[in-house]
């Protein structure tokens, strides 16, 4: 592997430790900041104006990485990562918390950029192991980060936002000294791109097999929602796990969904087919979250971890196929997009599962996964009629 890949790998993988110290804590941060312990609906809105600010600004800094490079645009996002954190660190009030969420969901370019740049430096066989290696660094991180957070959060509460900031920034040096820029830019004159994501929607929209396939990482994005938002408060209210549990069985999860992105798309994409490896998929994560519906021990959660990471298996086949779906000049801007929709489900789908889940939550909290495996199965028509369209373009 060359020198600009493993930096970029390192870099999401810092990054996932930093964002997966927070986990574990932040139900216990909001309920002392305000005083309540019905606390699913701020984390809801704290999830949506995240996602909102990613709405907007993401397909503009995938744009401008295509005018002035991938490199600045990354170090900016870890900037504002940074920033985050030291506001998470020192607020004392919902509404300076409000305002560093506002900060990161601006300047969080990280997936979009990294997967840009995975597609400038590797050629198109090897497209869908790299991002498989994407995915399963960003595991990576999530195996040491919920952990840590977890033991740090039962010391002082925000010991991990000072934690992770300091993660960030050495994240940021890291990529400063030693990133070097993956296209030679070209220009950096003319119009800035815009605002308005409907703008940049509508022109990478208008090529051939892409709104299918945006349809899709929606689908996907939105139900990948539910999990940071509800998994602390059911793993609480249903085995009465403290904060240390809460990370543990993330990073357990981020273990086994590591080995999965490292080692199983490449071979599965070859042997059943990029279609069939995200059905199956799609299958094992309703295996695994009807199992989490009923389960009544902690213990039934660990051991079904295997099935459920098998799950995101399909994913980095998406990306490859969508990445093929525009040119490189478009990467950066593509990669806005699918970043830009991924928020547009994050900015519905966490006020929608919170409420949910607290209609759920006296009576059955575990009845918030089954809900998931109704809403993939409402979906699985868009999601076949999407990778059959790409399936046939790319054949």
């Amino acid at each position: 592997m060359n020198r600009p890949l493993f930096i970029i790998f390192a870099t999401i993988a810092l990054d996932a430790v930093g964002i997966g110290l927070i986990f574990p804590i932040l139900p216990s941060l909001l309920q002392d900041m305000t005083h309540s312990t019905h606390i699913a609906v701020y984390m809801g809105i704290l999830a949506s104006l995240y996602a909102a600010m990613q709405f907007i600004f993401s397909p503009l800094l995938g744009a401008l990485s295509d005018r002035w490079g991938r490199r600045p645009i990354l170090l900016i996002s870890l900037a504002g990562s940074a920033v985050n954190y030291l506001f998470l660190a020192f607020s004392h009030s919902l509404l300076f918390l409000f305002l560093g969420r506002i900060i990161a969901g601006i300047t969080s370019a990280n997936m979009a950029v990294a997967s840009a740049y995975i597609f400038d430096v590797s050629q198109e066989s090897s497209r869908a192991k790299y991002f498989g290696l994407i995915n399963a660094m960003f595991g990576a991180g999530f195996i040491i980060g919920p952990v840590l957070g977890g033991f740090l959060g039962e010391y002082w509460l925000r010991l991990p936002f000072l934690v992770a900031a300091m993660l960030t920034g050495f994240n940021l040096l890291l990529a400063y000294f030693v990133l070097p820029e993956s296209r030679q830019v070209t220009s950096r004159k003319g119009p800035l791109p815009t605002l308005n994501p409907l703008k940049v929607f509508a022109g990478v929209g208008s090529v051939h097999g892409v709104l299918p396939l945006i349809a899709t990482f929606f689908i996907f994005s939105a139900i990948g929602e539910v999990y940071g938002v509800c998994w602390a408060l059911w793993g609480h209210d249903t085995f009465q796990w403290n904060g240390f549990w809460v990370g543990f069985s993330l990073g357990m999860f981020g273990l086994c969904q590591m080995l999965v992105q490292a080692f199983i798309p490449r071979h599965a994409s070859s042997i059943l087919g990029d279609r069939n490896t995200v059905l199956i998929g799609i299958a094992c994560t309703c295996v695994a979250l009807y199992v989490m519906a009923f389960a009544k021990s902690g213990w039934m959660i660990f051991a079904i971890m295997p099935i459920f990471a098998l799950g995101s298996m399909g994913t980095p086949s998406l990306q490859a196929l969508a990445s093929r779906q525009v040119s490189a000049e478009q990467q950066g801007q593509f990669q806005g997009v699918i970043a830009s929709t991924v928020s547009l489900a994050s900015m519905i789908a966490p006020l929608f599962f919170s409420m949910l889940y607290f209609q759920f939550q006296a009576q059955w909290p575990g009845a918030i996964w089954l809900s998931v495996i109704v809403i993939y199965l409402i979906a699985l028509p868009v999601i076949l009629y999407s990778t059959r369209t790409v399936l046939s373009k790319g054949t």
